[in-house]
């Protein structure tokens, strides 16, 4: 009890006290709940007041003003805040008016929840609350709420501690209501672009989180051991080698809103748990993804805000069709003045020296490219732009260029100066793939630890043929982020990892 707050220990007496009375302060029975506090407030008038003479809420106290024998409560409930008028004669018809003088008055705290039974009525200065007929303990909170104070539109003590917003993020929701928008927003677009590719015929599928190889990506994955079969297994570092085994397998559509783990740093876009919706097509090419992550990404701006222009920060952002398209190399000729195609390690090394890129002694051309793209490059492109056709030894598992030597058939969509998107006309030459993933293996080898093993298996897939096929993984996370305006990923996930609580 010394650890405990002054509040804190109050609350806990209160607790014994209502113990006592014989009144449960966590009640296990149904509340039977019928109305909410906005749809009271937006279709209550004197016309339709019949409607509710017999309403029911539960809530959270978030403000008391006590009169005496009567009280303002301000109730806050899953869709937003409605007052109450609390008399004592009401809630204690009879000759005890302890329900009121002792529970309500002395033992309810703001941030208890609460049922409440009564009618809907307009008060003198106009606002529409309920007169309350019945008031139910439903859970005695034991920790009080950070007060927000709210006057004509002014918020004052506002909770804006970051470590405190992301840790107890269960309070965030309560006292800051916007929050709670941003993840409706978040379900809203899983939702639009669930929508779509169903309307497209294709199958939502699941595929293991649990897996023998790290494969689909150049990432470091986390490891974990399986003590039964006594093998090492992995966090999926990316779902796309699975999926492609169902393209094998005959579906010709298929996507999944994938849990992905990569062990690697973490800033205002990286979180080492983060979601990735990744979709594959049989039959089609990285030309057809482009029109279709168009069309679908407009889609979800529709969907979100009855507009493509979306405000992100200081910038309006157009998700309007089409998006710009621009070559890699074209782009950091653009902006570093340096034309790299067909330069090898050791000059790409040396244009990194001359912009002022530090980069490691372990890394290959891919790395070295990737690096100069990302330090020069990728920050200029604010609108919705396809950067495409990469060097192939970026892309190990993508299909070479039909037209361009030395390139490969690859966009990654960047918007705002971030990666939304990364999509490929996929190889499904299997000769090719193990040459490929032997590259891999070279480079892992010099000290690369985000190289591709060789998944043994699914070159095992390909030898059985797999059509001609287009994929695309778009980041939820930040897409999230771009649709709802919020600065950082922490921001878009109920739970961001922290470092633990001492």
């Amino acid at each position: 009890m010394t650890q405990l707050s002054e509040q804190e220990i109050i609350r806990r007496e209160k607790l014994q006290e209502l113990h006592k009375l014989g009144i449960d302060p966590y009640p296990a029975a149904e509340y039977p709940v019928n109305d909410t506090s906005v749809n009271i407030k937006t279709n209550f008038s004197e016309a339709t007041k019949e409607q509710f003479q017999d309403v029911c809420l539960a809530g959270r106290i978030m403000s008391v003003r006590d009169m005496g024998k009567a009280a303002f409560v301000e109730l806050q409930d899953k869709a937003g805040r409605i007052q109450l008028y609390v008399r004592r004669d009401d809630i204690c018809p009879g000759e005890d008016k302890s329900a009121y003088d002792t529970v309500f008055k002395k033992l309810m705290d703001i941030g208890d929840i609460i049922g409440v039974k009564g009618y809907a009525f307009i008060t003198k200065t106009g606002a529409t609350s309920i007169h309350t007929r019945e008031l139910t303990m439903l859970s005695k909170a034991l920790r009080p709420l950070p007060i927000v104070k709210s006057v004509e539109g002014q918020v004052f003590d506002e909770v804006t501690d970051a470590e405190f917003k992301y840790r107890q993020r269960y309070v965030d929701l309560v006292i800051n209501p916007e929050v709670k928008d941003v993840f409706v927003k978040r379900t809203k677009i899983l939702q639009t672009i669930r929508d779509f590719y169903n309307n497209l015929g294709y199958l939502e599928v699941e595929t293991p989180i649990l897996q023998p190889i790290p494969g689909g990506a150049t990432a470091r994955p986390f490891v974990t051991h399986h003590n039964a079969l006594d093998i090492p297994l992995y966090l999926r570092i990316a779902n796309e080698l699975y999926l492609k085994r169902l393209i094998v397998g005959g579906f010709e559509g298929v996507y999944e809103f994938a849990k992905d783990f990569r062990n690697e740093g973490m800033d205002r876009t990286h979180n080492p748990e983060f979601t990735v919706m990744e979709m594959y097509a049989a039959y089609k090419d990285y030309e057809w993804m482009m029109n279709t992550t168009e069309t679908l990404l407009e889609k979800v701006a529709l969907a979100l805000h009855g507009t493509t222009q979306v405000q992100v920060g200081d910038k309006t952002i157009d998700f309007k069709a089409p998006f710009r398209r621009v070559p890699m190399y074209e782009a950091i000729q653009e902006h570093t003045g340096f034309d790299i195609s067909g330069m090898d390690e050791a000059q790409l090394r040396d244009v990194c020296k001359q912009l002022g890129i530090h980069v490691d002694a372990k890394f290959g051309k891919a790395k070295l490219i990737d690096e100069i793209f990302g330090e020069k490059c990728e920050g200029h492109y604010v609108q919705p732009t396809f950067i495409t056709d990469y060097p192939v030894e970026m892309s190990p598992l993508t299909k070479k260029h039909r037209s361009k030597p030395g390139l490969v058939e690859r966009f990654e969509l960047i918007v705002n100066g971030k990666e939304i998107a990364n999509a490929y006309s996929e190889l499904n030459d299997p000769i090719d793939q193990r040459e490929r993933f032997e590259d891999q293996v070279k480079l892992m080898e010099r000290g690369d630890d985000e190289a591709m093993y060789i998944d043994y298996d699914f070159l095992r897939a390909l030898e059985y043929g797999m059509p001609p096929t287009s994929g695309i993984g778009i980041g939820i996370d930040r897409l999230t982020m771009l649709m709802t305006n919020q600065p950082s990923i922490q921001d878009v996930l109920f739970f961001p990892q922290m470092r633990p609580e001492h």
